[in-house]
């Protein structure tokens, strides 16, 4: 097994660039603002030939015993006890402060190896950036500069030093769904609830996840990754940048997942902000799961109403299937992962070139394409184009203006036929060249360009005797 490096410190030392460094990626947000990352985020390393997992951890404040401070030092004491290799940054700018002394208390009190890193140490000579560390009794501390990569080679290869070498296993592909929804709708705690385990920090206030946190999980033997994503408020109430690149962040989730499992909170109305989420997930041609959450404290009139606002503000979600649930509770879990599996087999599933062709046929039997012009388009046959969503490519001549509606006729038998729940589904056209109708053919061909020089006669005109 891949060994696992949690990264822990005091806010605003450098972890979530550091962990950036040694992903290779952007993963984590990295702003210079104490207290950005609350979650713990994992992410996978390579140095030569050994692979690891990096667990990138919120600021430790070990001496605070309530709010979200103490529920991200609870994260970052769990990451301690999943890891193998704790690396403990500190600021060599700042040098050794109160805190940095209780973190190296506590971090004794775990038992697992601790390497004592100075960051910020770019233009300060190693022996004297990590001078004052020692008084923290963790070993030689090791200097270097995350955000200039200055010693993070070397300071990896002496923490995996023990490790022994390894190949990287090709991961097989398995679902990855993000769960999405506007804030404070239940999004946190939907998540632990799936995994059983106080894995995120669900807190009653909108905005508490700010990054989206990918953690794969087994169930029922079967791999799979969840992203917790951060809430989205609507364009005019996104002031602060560290929320807009939230919204990015989810942006780019919804993207890399197979599924969005779309939160929506049963007891307010169903909003423009909730279709526009939605919206976004269609774009990007993603399955949906409608998760209707808070639903056990809604009387039976009320869940009425809410069946019917969702009915009419909600009714391009037609090809979804839609879970009335508790994540508090826990109620209603396992017919929403069914659907999560449906909705997955749907995006990914593989249509035989005969079938879709034979679909198309009896399709175009029962109604034809309305004529465009003088012309009625002839559709010929039909392939797939693609996954995640479905593409459907149909070839024929005169498709260039098949009309909206048809299209969506066309979607609907397909998806009927296949039964593809829960996926969007695309139908694009191929209209073959007409041979007889090309603009070649309608073309004049060239003139010979006219000769200008002169004619010079090295021989008479009939032979050498000048006898014709």
């Amino acid at each position: 097994m891949k060994p696992t490096v949690a990264l822990v410190g005091r806010p605003n030392v450098g972890k979530s660039t550091l962990f950036n460094r040694l992903t290779r990626s952007r993963d984590a947000l990295v702003a210079d603002q104490p207290g950005l990352t609350r979650d713990r985020h994992y992410g996978h390393g390579r140095v030569g030939e050994k692979p690891y997992l990096v667990i990138d951890t919120g600021g430790f404040e070990p001496v605070v015993d309530e709010g979200i401070l103490f529920e991200m030092a609870k994260q970052t004491l769990q990451a301690v006890d999943e890891a193998d290799v704790v690396v403990f940054l500190v600021d060599g700018r700042t040098g050794v402060t109160p805190q940095d002394k209780i973190i190296a208390n506590r971090l004794r009190q775990q038992g697992r190896p601790v390497f004592l890193v100075v960051n910020k140490a770019e233009g300060l000579s190693h022996a004297m950036a990590g001078a004052e560390f020692h008084e923290l009794a963790l070993g030689e501390p090791l200097a270097i500069s995350a955000s200039h990569g200055d010693g993070v080679r070397e300071l990896m290869e002496l923490v995996l030093e023990e490790f022994p070498d390894a190949e990287e296993e090709e991961s097989a592909r398995h679902p990855k769904f993000a769960v999405i929804g506007r804030p404070n709708v239940g999004k946190s705690t939907l998540v632990n609830a799936i995994l059983g385990e106080d894995r995120v920090i669900a807190f009653d206030h909108p905005g508490t996840t700010r990054d989206s946190i990918y953690i794969d999980f087994e169930r029922e033997d079967r791999t799979y990754t969840i992203i917790d994503t951060a809430g989205v408020r609507r364009r005019g109430k996104v002031s602060e940048t560290i929320e807009k690149f939230s919204v990015i962040k989810t942006m780019t989730a919804i993207e890399d997942a197979n599924v969005a499992v779309l939160v929506l909170d049963a007891q307010l109305d169903i909003s423009e902000q909730d279709a526009t989420i939605a919206g976004f997930a269609l774009e990007a041609g993603r399955a949906l799961v409608i998760a209707v959450n808070k639903w056990d404290n809604l009387r039976p009139d009320a869940r009425e109403k809410v069946k019917q606002e969702i009915a009419r503000k909600l009714s391009f979600l037609d090809f979804a299937k839609f879970h009335f649930i508790s994540a508090k509770e826990g109620r209603g879990i396992a017919d929403l992962f069914k659907s999560i599996d449906e909705a997955y087999e749907a995006a990914m599933c593989k249509l035989a070139t005969p079938k879709l062709t034979r679909v198309l046929k009896v399709a175009v039997e029962r109604q034809a394409p309305p004529r465009v012009g003088p012309v009625r388009p002839k559709m010929r046959y039909a392939h797939q184009g693609g996954m995640n969503p479905p593409i459907i490519v149909v070839h024929g001549n005169a498709l260039d203006n098949v009309p909206d509606s048809y299209t969506r006729y066309l979607e609907h038998t397909f998806r009927k036929v296949f039964k593809l729940q829960g996926t969007p589904l695309r139908v694009q056209y191929k209209t073959g060249e007409n041979p007889y109708d090309t603009e070649k053919d309608r073309q004049k061909p060239k003139a010979m360009p006219r000769f200008k020089g002169k004619l010079k006669d090295k021989e008479p005109r009939y032979g050498k005797s000048g006898k014709k």
